[in-house]
């Protein structure tokens, strides 16, 4: 069996922009210009026969696959595609301490402590295990060939590890901006990636803003 997946992140929110810890329990909207990365990225990719879409449980995913889905594409949620749980700090300006906090946990991380999370949060470990109920899901879906994944940035820094046989301690090594595409092929139980973060349909919202 094989299969093409397209994962991206979700458009900006205000709160990406304001430096709002957003995490598993925050449900902010895209703003104006998430909206507008979401049209960009239909336009560059809307000629692709998806046969499936599949987001997290959570709106700004949703939102920035609308289109394709205005299209008819069927789409379905999964808990597993949602970001990881920041805990404490989800809804908070990332203020001096918040900003050292994480900067401790993410060291710690990076030193493979990957059962290590904020207070009541989720840890890499936890993300890794939703997530892989997740992919076995969307795999056990044969007539779905080509799918279309929208997700979240940690997150997504994590599932590319682990589907790509990456210590989940090195995630730091996928970058990732908002509707950053990473292609991954699905072959004969090897994923694959075929096309790292690709952000060339930004390049026009760029020349827009200058």
């Amino acid at each position: 069996m094989k299969k093409r997946f397209y994962f991206i992140r979700h458009g900006q929110t205000d709160l990406n922009l304001k430096g709002i810890v957003q995490g598993r329990g925050v449900n902010s909207p895209l703003n104006e210009n998430g909206v507008r990365q979401s049209e960009l990225f239909y336009e560059a990719f809307k000629d692709v026969s998806f046969d499936k879409i599949y987001i997290s449980t959570l709106l700004r995913t949703y939102q920035t696959v609308e289109p394709f889905i205005k299209d008819g594409i069927p789409f379905e949620e999964l808990e597993g595609l949602d970001e990881i749980s920041w805990g404490i700090y989800e809804g908070k300006e990332q203020d001096e301490t918040i900003l050292s906090g994480f900067e401790q946990v993410v060291t710690s991380w990076k030193n493979n402590e990957l059962d290590l999370a904020i207070e009541n949060g989720e840890s890499p470990n936890q993300l890794v295990l939703r997530q892989k109920q997740a992919i076995e899901y969307m795999l056990s879906k044969e007539d779905e060939d080509t799918v279309l994944v929208c997700m979240h940035g940690r997150a997504l820094r994590v599932i590319l590890c682990h589907l790509t046989d990456v210590e989940v301690c090195r995630m730091d090594e996928f970058p990732h901006t908002n509707t950053s595409l990473y292609v991954v092929e699905y072959d004969n139980g090897q994923f694959s990636i075929v096309d790292f973060y690709n952000t060339k349909h930004l390049e026009q919202l760029a020349d827009e803003q200058n």
